[in-house]
């Protein structure tokens, strides 16, 4: 999970908090995953631009996962001192079968 996320930041953004907690339905388990990621950077922040647009719609590729929801819950974004992006999201995270 955390690698793909890094893969869509283009490996600019920076893992600084991951949490799990399981997620149960009647058909489906899994986890809901809240990660905190920073930006740090003109590049890294332009980078993190994309992440924020890119997630709620990308097809991840995880070996017996499947991404039923991804979600920006939050974004801080700093420029003075340098520009700076701390964006958390959510992402449910369901076991294949």
């Amino acid at each position: 999970m955390r690698d793909a996320l890094l893969a869509l930041s283009d490996h600019r953004g920076q893992v600084l908090d991951h949490s799990e907690k399981s997620w149960a339905s009647v058909t489906f388990s899994g986890a809901r995953h809240t990660v905190t990621m920073l930006f740090a950077g003109a590049e890294a922040a332009a980078a993190a631009e994309f992440f924020i647009a890119a997630l709620p719609e990308h097809e991840f590729t995880i070996p017996r996962r499947l991404v039923a929801d991804a979600t920006i819950c939050e974004v801080e974004h700093r420029m003075v001192p340098s520009p700076r992006m701390v964006v958390r999201c959510e992402i449910l995270l369901l076991v294949e079968d």
